[in-house]
């Protein structure tokens, strides 16, 4: 879910997966241009399910989530990498903002970002809740994300040393969990 072009599809069957890889915003050819709660799927026809920062966006997110857990079988693995709005703050804002990669974006300042954002992506703590119902999620690994967001290449490093000195909050999320 939330495939994009289908790099990771690509790499997942080079390795030898079987992969339906999903976007409803992908013009790939690879992608099925579908959103999950219309995914045409016989329920338990999967053994893993890989969410790749795309359950925040996800409309409706009880029927969707519903119809994840009809699609991974019992005692499935879902995998969910996830960008943590609850975490984003106006230092990771302006840190963002300062270092995106050209290309004629107007944003308001930090805190207008923030709030913007926040009006319209679900927050990761909602998502579990939902999920929670069919989902037992181990601990949550919190990590760099900001780095993946339009952003030059190369600076996972400088986001991570920054975490981890306290000066940027972690604000991706990587979480896996067994269908019950």
């Amino acid at each position: 879910m939330g495939a994009g072009a289908g790099e990771l599809a690509a790499a997942l069957r080079e390795d030898g997966y079987d992969v339906v890889a999903i976007d409803p915003a992908s013009e790939s050819p690879a992608v099925r241009a579908v959103g999950l709660a219309d995914l045409d799927e016989p329920a338990g026809s999967f053994d893993a399910a890989l969410a790749v920062v795309s359950l925040h966006h996800v409309e409706p997110l009880a029927g969707s989530c519903r119809r994840l857990a009809e699609l991974v079988r019992t005692d499935g693995r879902l995998v969910v990498d996830e960008f943590d709005i609850e975490r984003f703050d106006e230092r990771a804002a302006a840190w963002w903002l300062s270092r995106r990669e050209p290309g004629g974006h107007d944003h308001p300042p930090p805190a207008g970002v923030v709030a913007d954002l926040r009006k319209h992506i679900h927050p990761v703590g909602r998502v579990l809740a939902v999920l929670d119902e069919w989902f037992a999620f181990e601990e949550p690994v919190r990590c760099a994300y900001l780095h993946r967001w339009d952003m030059p290449p190369g600076l996972l490093a400088d986001e991570s040393e920054l975490i981890a000195a306290g000066e940027l909050p972690a604000t991706g999320v990587r979480m896996v969990a067994t269908r019950r």
